[in-house]
């Protein structure tokens, strides 16, 4: 395998060939195709489990499959935040966001778009955002500022917050699409407005029944979390979520094709509602949670010939990962549970999303750079968070920030090594340490939001897994190793105060 040199020049840098010192190449476009609620075992690259996602193994044949790729949180808000700021989420005290919350990215701080638009690249964003936008009270009904831009996104088309919250809008570049101005947007997340139906007193306008929770506004025939009322003609159909990103995502790709481009491709499948275009509704024997990974795989198969046939595969750098761990019952009667069948979703993992067990945190993690990268597998320890410094020392740029490591040489298959630990976050202001093939869970406040089957992880005594040995965190063997358990805690207490 050629050897990848870094090259600063001008303020970034070119890759060169080591046997051709003198070869420069045009700076890689970058894209990180980021899914939501999506299982280690979801995806057929990773092993036959009862679905098969041809267009994501697609990136992972062509390029490498890491399999110790972590998300640095179990939930959406936590590690977004973390892959955008190179940063922990416990440190800005980052939790799952309500639908009409502030900007949680402060506009200070250094950020991976930022940084990218720094060293020349057009930055943009399409799909799922729930980072807050505004300030405090959002006047949806003007320019939204703080938001994308703010963040270092030069284009945006995001979701107000996530499909199951209100406002169930689109914002672009700060506006609300095809908003109305005679018909004006109201959300408030503690009372309803005269008038308006919910879920939990109007069921039978309902096309799916919530589970729990999710009984609030009702738009597109599906209950919401928070109230709302007006901006009737810039609601989404839910349906049409996919085919819409999918275009915003490659018509910013051909619009800049001859510039340095950054896409954050931000899916929304499988997060619920799992409401997917009728041409993938019931193709999955896992019903509509494995109807909506279809979808999005279809997706990522249609953006990858966008750049075969513009001729941008050989030099786009493209990352496929998730924000957290799968979920079955999130909020919605789709039969999740009930469709399951033989498939594992957080593949060899224990538990999913909302958990302190691996399922909740250890992800797809898939690297493909044909120019560049060599087909294979990697089993180096690597986090969203350390896109940043990777990305910051492939073009000669200073890491800016707290929590990212530079792990470009094992992120391009030049090395085996990655990480030697990682702090992870999960729900409810916990967090566990991974050191190595070992992860200490210590005692943990036994808050934060879970779901059966899932198992939350939290738990009043210490638990520590050899994961190499022990892979689905089967046997807790902290009694048997206290020293272990003592310098791990030690860790955990140095890295986060």
């Amino acid at each position: 395998m050629k050897t990848i040199h870094l090259l600063p020049l001008a303020g970034c840098a070119l890759l060169g060939h080591s046997v051709q010192a003198n070869e420069f190449l045009k700076r890689p476009n970058i894209v990180v195709i980021l899914a939501d609620d999506l299982g280690f075992g979801d995806i057929s690259a990773y092993g036959k489990n009862g679905i098969e996602t041809p267009n994501i193994d697609r990136i992972a044949d062509e390029g490498l499959r890491f399999c110790n790729g972590y998300a640095s949180s179990s939930t959406s808000t936590p590690s977004r935040y973390s892959l955008l700021t190179g940063r922990y989420p416990w440190r800005e005290g980052a939790q799952v966001l309500a639908g009409d919350a502030p900007l949680i990215i402060r506009e200070d701080l250094p950020t991976l778009p930022k940084m990218l638009k720094e060293a020349g690249y057009v930055t943009g964003v399409v799909g799922k955002w729930h980072l807050g936008l505004g300030k405090g009270h959002v006047d949806w009904n003007k320019k939204i500022v703080p938001g994308a831009r703010e963040v270092g996104f030069d284009y945006s088309f995001i979701t107000a917050a996530t499909n199951d919250r209100v406002p169930t809008v689109f914002v672009e570049n700060g506006y609300v699409v095809n908003l109305d101005s005679e018909d004006p947007i109201e959300v408030n997340y503690k009372k309803n407005y005269p008038g308006e139906p919910t879920g939990k007193g109007n069921p039978e306008l309902l096309k799916i029944k919530p589970s729990h929770g999710h009984n609030q506004a009702i738009t597109n025939g599906i209950s919401r979390i928070g109230f709302m009322r007006g901006g009737k003609a810039a609601l989404w159909v839910d349906e049409d979520m996919a085919d819409i990103f999918l275009d915003k995502a490659t018509n910013f790709v051909k619009e800049h094709q001859k510039e340095s481009f950054f896409l954050y491709y931000a899916l929304h499948q499988p997060h619920v509602p799992r409401v997917p275009h009728p041409r993938f509704a019931g193709k999955s024997p896992l019903g509509p949670r494995g109807d909506v990974i279809l979808e999005a795989d279809w997706c990522i198969g249609e953006f990858l010939k966008t750049l075969d046939s513009l001729g941008l595969s050989e030099n786009t750098i493209v990352i496929f990962s998730s924000d957290n761990g799968p979920v079955l019952d999130d909020g919605y009667e789709d039969q999740a549970i009930e469709k399951l069948g033989e498939h594992k979703p957080a593949g060899p993992f224990r538990s999913g999303k909302y958990s302190s067990y691996d399922g909740g945190t250890h992800v797809a993690f898939l690297v493909r750079w044909p120019r560049h990268v060599k087909p294979g597998k990697s089993e180096a320890l690597i986090c969203q968070m350390d896109l940043y410094a990777s990305f910051a020392a492939m073009l000669g740029k200073k890491n800016e920030t707290k929590d990212s490591e530079n792990v470009w040489n094992a992120l391009v298959g030049q090395s085996k090594r990655g990480r030697k630990e990682l702090l992870l976050d999960a729900c409810g202001n916990n967090v566990l340490l991974r050191q190595g093939d070992w992860i200490c869970i210590p005692p943990m406040i036994h808050e934060g939001y879970w779901v059966a089957p899932m198992e939350s992880g939290r738990l009043k005594i210490t638990q520590l897994f050899h994961v190499k040995k022990d892979i689905g965190q089967k046997h807790n063997i902290a009694a048997k190793y206290p020293g272990r358990v003592r310098a791990m805690e030690k860790r955990i207490r140095e890295i986060r105060y």
